[in-house]
């Protein structure tokens, strides 16, 4: 081969190596550009649709993508709703469920969720659809907004099992400790006050350590709460009382605005990030032990 060659192959080489640099994640590919501020992403148990929304300030609308490219398949507008701070999705069977209860200043008492029966059942690229509606409190907040160091009533991350969901917080108290607060709340349409039912700190340092999505595989009941960096995986856990199981945390290796995630089945995790300045907007695929 020709030096000039083998030198091109061998940068070539290199450029590909160093994109491939995810620490533990596999990157599968990049969203859209009208998909940079990925909030929430899920998989429906009757499609291999990747539905994913973006967060605040953006349209009210769904996007059901290909798993293997990425491309958009189809364009649903949710037509009774409006995206105040659509955080996250979860499924049960063929329905799902939009998040609107992102609350960075903790003074929000309008919290949402969106209900959309038989995802699946919709056709067409460019669709409309009605959602039935979940409002609701937290039992716990009095005060809109509390005092800085009282500040962890913002959620970016819920499931939904059984009869309820079951929401995640992200805390935002001025004397951080790690500590995520885990709420239930019915599945049922109208106004309600979610339950608080535990507690867990995951770890001290505020950059790293905020809860930004959460996902639960229906098969073997563990839950994965995400942050930028890392991944709890909650498994053989009493009833609902998920912070007495055996829970583990894992060190991605890659630091970014992960913001998403679901189970594509027992052992494999997809997450997604945000893009910024051209950066990111990645979705990745982590292997579990």
């Amino acid at each position: 081969m020709h030096p000039t060659i083998k030198l091109i192959a061998l940068l070539f080489t290199i450029t590909i190596q160093c994109q491939s640099d995810f620490g533990k994640l596999d990157r599968l590919f990049v969203i859209p550009d009208m998909l940079y501020e990925n909030s929430g992403m899920e998989r429906v148990s009757s499609s291999d649709n990747i539905y994913i929304i973006n967060d605040s300030g953006n349209s009210n609308k769904l996007y059901a993508v290909d798993p293997e490219s990425g491309s958009i398949r189809q364009e649903i507008t949710i037509e009774n709703a409006r995206n105040r701070d659509w955080e996250d999705l979860a499924s049960r069977g063929s329905d799902l469920f939009i998040g609107d209860f992102g609350n960075n200043g903790n003074h929000r008492d309008d919290l949402t969720i969106y209900w959309l029966s038989h995802i699946d059942s919709l056709k067409g690229v460019k669709v409309s659809a009605f959602a039935k509606a979940i409002s609701f409190t937290l039992e716990d907040q009095t005060k809109f907004p509390p005092k800085k160091k009282d500040r962890n009533f913002d959620i970016e991350a819920f499931i939904a099992k059984g009869d309820y969901f079951y929401l995640f917080t992200r805390n935002r108290s001025s004397q951080f400790d790690g500590t995520t607060k885990c709420y239930r709340l019915p599945i049922k349409e109208g106004s309600h006050i979610a339950t608080l039912i535990g507690s867990y700190i995951t770890c001290g340092d505020s950059d790293d350590c905020q809860i930004t999505g959460a996902a639960l595989d229906d098969s073997s009941g563990k839950i994965a709460l995400l942050s930028h960096n890392k991944v709890w995986i909650i498994k053989d856990y009493p009833s609902d009382d998920f912070f007495k199981g055996s829970i583990q945390k894992i060190k991605l290796g890659h630091d970014s605005q992960k913001e998403s995630l679901f189970f594509q089945n027992e052992s494999t995790l997809i997450i997604g990030e945000e893009s910024s300045k051209k950066d990111g907007g990645n979705v990745y695929c982590l292997k579990l032990e």
